[in-house]
């Protein structure tokens, strides 16, 4: 059985929206550029490699398609050949390879997903989903690199849940001197 990992950006104050700084909000751009921290870019290659599967919303979808296809080298070869899911109502024809679009109710279609694969199901970005997933107890694991800025507005990863949701610290450590990496893991009841 699958196991659905949210792996996110997050700042101080729990914002993911624009990190990389290409989508236009004010305060974007708060990660940098991912090759120039070399253990965040190691990191992220060494969850690529572990991982079974991209399970992505629509627009992070769009945002990654329109980047990784034309890179090259050891980490977008592994992103690029992965299986990838997207989660849409309006997407018809994904263009980037291996690509599947989820079309009908999300919850039935990402329960059948976490059936038919082993191993790490990756959710990037894609914080609707990941509300959706959070709400429903679709989510097994986080992995929260905490950037250490105070952005003050922007999409935050969380929003309101219909009640709370038991997460345990299974790991922490600093990457690249001043990112908390946090990993922690779904308690459900026994």
């Amino acid at each position: 059985m699958g196991r659905i990992v949210v792996s996110d950006n997050v700042s101080l104050d729990g914002v993911i929206e624009d990190p990389a700084g290409d989508e236009g909000f004010r305060v974007g751009g708060w990660v940098g550029l991912i090759k120039d921290r070399e253990e965040v870019n190691k990191l992220t290659l060494d969850e690529a490699l572990g991982t079974e599967a991209l399970l992505l919303g629509r627009r992070s979808y769009e945002w990654f398609a329109a980047r990784w296809p034309s890179r090259s080298g050891e980490l977008a070869d592994r992103i690029n050949s992965l299986p990838k899911y997207v989660v849409s109502s309006t997407l018809e024809r994904p263009d980037w390879n291996n690509s599947t679009v989820l079309k009908g109710d999300v919850l039935d279609e990402v329960f059948k997903l976490k059936q038919d694969l082993d191993g790490e199901i990756v959710v990037w970005a894609s914080f609707q989903l990941v509300r959706t997933l959070m709400e429903h107890d679709l989510v097994d694991e986080l992995r929260l690199k905490i950037y250490p800025v105070v952005l003050g507005a922007g999409g935050r990863l969380f929003g309101e849940t219909s009640d709370k949701r038991p997460m345990r610290l299974v790991s922490t450590r600093t990457v690249g001197g001043d990112i908390a990496f946090l990993t922690y893991e779904r308690v459900r009841d026994a």
